[in-house]
């Protein structure tokens, strides 16, 4: 097939004459023809004039690289794929020095001197002879027969020159591979260096720095990417909401909260979802602190601790989730915005979290959502003794009481648009009879100055 606006086309028509009319055609079909054939006319050389025969075979070299490119970008390992296909490049250099090595010691006689390619009898000792020398010329190991005739010093030289630009290409190829290698681990995982550097300098304990440290690799070992959104980032919307929706909507569903929820509003969430990893005995949140974030535990487990910060109190695990009271306004909340409790992470704890504006943004275009969520928190409060009813009756009876001032203030301002709509066509209408008028006394006052010129004008006659 072929892109066309971007879409593949696989019509077998259209892909027929878009080849014919390509240059990839004439080429093909030259890289086809059977000019080995040639070899039997009398006159060509036989057998060793084949492979200078076939030299049209060479043709394919620009399919070759367009296929190692789609591969390349398809295959899942493109690093591993860019070193085979230089080991193949190696492979196939040392194989055509060792055929030219060959045809040169046919030429100046087989075993004729130290330098040249000895006369075995069996054909595949020669070229295992041929190739072990050609990789000894080409890897620049040495211990190679001296030359004796210029032909000679002149194809060992020149497999000297290739060599160094064969290293140079190789080790240009690795270090590429290696550099794409730290990229790609750069932009999934943090770097340790600065943060180890900097409590180096300030002089922080080496405890603190092998927590750091063990963070880190815990991170590399279970893959886990807390950089998501710098690199879903140049993705348009809907392309960001499907890869993030199939990457973490399975652990999302787990969660209570959301089982009763819509794929809509799943798929909102999922958005504005940020991985975090917290480390064994590090506090999630604190009671008494102020709540701007709600967490999901996506793997791991955490414990409910008392103020001793030993005594554990709950136990939560997968698809469980906290810290949605101190972002939701639940009336009678006695503890406002502030965490009720203290939760702390027994292993490494892979949670999901939601910011308070993240959160306020989706239940504002969901209601069904921001109803299911304040009735669990409200009966959760209702569990932990923390919710004021009678403050909550003087809530609800406040905000009515306010609904309906806001309601009669509503008809007051209605009526008020009515009055002054009202009065402005008055005035409109009163400007309209008055711009009538003074245009009605022009005119009178027009014909009675042409009056007094008349009657002037027959005066002086």
């Amino acid at each position: 097939g072929f892109l066309e606006d971007g879409i593949l086309v696989q019509d077998i028509g259209r892909m027929r004459r878009r080849y014919l009319c390509s240059w990839a055609f004439p080429w093909d079909v030259a890289a086809v023809l059977p000019t080995e054939l040639l070899c039997l006319l009398p006159g060509v050389p036989g057998l060793l004039g084949v492979p200078a025969a076939r030299a049209n075979r060479c043709l394919r070299v620009p399919r070759l690289f367009e296929v190692f490119d789609q591969c390349e970008t398809h295959t899942g390992w493109p690093n591993t794929f860019r070193v085979a296909k230089l080991m193949m490049y190696l492979v196939l250099g040392i194989h055509w020095h060792g055929c030219l090595y060959f045809a040169l010691s046919a030429r100046l006689g087989l075993g004729t001197d130290p330098w040249v390619c000895p006369a075995f009898a069996r054909p595949l000792r020669q070229y295992l002879h041929s190739f072990y020398f050609s990789t000894l010329v080409l890897a620049m190991v040495g211990d190679t027969p001296a030359p004796q005739h210029e032909e000679e010093f002149l194809f060992t030289t020149a497999g000297f020159l290739l060599a160094v630009l064969g290293f140079a290409t190789i080790t240009g190829s690795i270090s590429a591979v290696i550099a794409n290698l730290s990229a790609a681990n750069a932009a999934f995982y943090p770097d340790v260096g600065p943060v180890r550097r900097y409590l180096q300098g300030r002089g922080a304990g080496r405890r603190l720095a092998g927590r750091v440290a063990r963070w880190h690799q815990h991170l590399r070992m279970q893959r886990k990417l807390p950089a998501e959104q710098a690199v879903l980032q140049h993705l348009p919307r809907g392309l960001r909401a499907e890869v993030a929706a199939s990457v973490h909507l399975p652990a999302l569903r787990r969660v209570r909260l959301f089982r009763g929820w819509g794929h809509e509003v799943l798929r909102q969430l999922v958005l504005r979802l940020r991985p975090q990893v917290f480390g064994p005995g590090e506090f999630v949140c604190r009671r008494g602190d102020v709540g701007r974030e709600m967490y999901f535990v996506r793997e791991g487990r955490l414990a409910v601790v008392a103020e001793d910060g030993i005594t554990q109190l709950a136990v939560l695990g997968e698809g469980l989730y906290f810290g949605e009271i101190s972002l939701i306004n639940i009336k009678g909340n006695t503890a406002g915005n502030r965490r009720t409790a203290n939760i702390l992470s027994i292993g490494y704890s892979d949670l999901f979290c939601l910011g308070k504006e993240d959160l306020d943004e989706v239940l504002a275009e969901f209601p069904h959502a921001r109803t299911a969520m304040e009735a669990k928190g409200r009966e959760l409060l209702l569990g932990m003794g923390r919710l004021d009813t009678g403050a909550e009756a003087a809530a609800l009876a406040a905000e009515a009481e306010a609904e309906q001032r806001l309601q009669g203030l509503e008809v007051a301002l209605e009526g008020l648009q009515t009055r002054a709509a009202r009065l402005l066509a008055q005035l409109e209408a009163s400007a309209l009879r008055m711009a009538l008028r003074i245009q009605h006394l022009e005119g009178r006052l027009h014909l009675r100055q042409q009056r007094d010129e008349a009657v002037g004008t027959a005066e002086a006659v």
